[in-house]
């Protein structure tokens, strides 16, 4: 089983070189400590930034460099700052290559629902909806399950959309999953000492299973 660093390891491996990356907040954030030193890979945050580095070390945080979720962060050579207007016309325009996002839900169809619980406050959808209608890749990093043990890989998600028929793949504690074009999470990978049955029994959704299934490199 996996745990948020070796979740954010396994998707780094997804990254490829010359790509730009939106991060998105939580566990996606940690990727930007893993993507090969080999690649030129640009990252882009919403608020305004383009070309992040990974987390700055205690100590050496600047307070005016931070990323959507207000987490400080590092700036590599040739980094741009500007205002969310021009980020956000980034985004529409397609520019961005591969988003990596959290999620509350995703269903078999691929929607995916990441901003609101009802009920719970929130401040907001963010940069969530333009990125999921925009990206031309879209990759979710989350818990298999929740904290009641329940599902979060769903025939239909429960909760407010975020997106819909959005979601490639889906990278948690127990599997790597993508999701078919008629719907299913077809089971890729699974995590260092988990079992193809308990990813089973973790999934409320339509699991494909096919052939061996082989155990992550993280």
């Amino acid at each position: 089983m996996l745990d948020k660093i070796g979740i954010a390891k396994r998707i780094a491996q997804e990254i490829k070189d010359g790509t730009y990356v939106n991060l998105g907040i939580g566990i996606p954030t940690l990727v930007a400590n893993y993507i090969s030193t080999g690649f030129n890979v640009v990252l882009q945050s919403e608020n305004g930034l383009l070309g992040m580095g990974p987390f700055p070390f205690e100590g050496e945080e600047d307070p005016d460099l931070i990323n959507a979720g207000k987490q400080t962060i590092t700036t590599l050579p040739g980094s741009a700052v500007f205002d969310s207007a021009m980020s956000f016309g980034m985004i529409r325009a397609q520019k961005v290559d591969l988003t990596i996002l959290g999620a509350m839900e995703v269903s078999e169809n691929g929607d995916i629902a990441n901003w609101k619980i009802p009920g719970k406050m929130v401040k907001g959808m963010g940069g969530a909806m333009d990125l999921v209608a925009s990206a031309q890749h879209i990759i979710v990093a989350m818990q298999h399950v929740n904290k009641a043990g329940e599902s979060k890989l769903l025939p239909t998600c429960t909760l407010p959309l975020t997106g819909v028929k959005c979601v490639k793949k889906i990278v948690t504690e127990l599997a790597v999953l993508s999701i078919l074009p008629n719907g299913g999470f077809k089971l890729e990978e699974r995590a260092p000492g988990v079992s193809v049955e308990e990813i089973k029994a973790a999934t409320a959704g339509k699991l494909v299973i096919e052939g061996v299934i082989p155990e992550m490199n993280v």
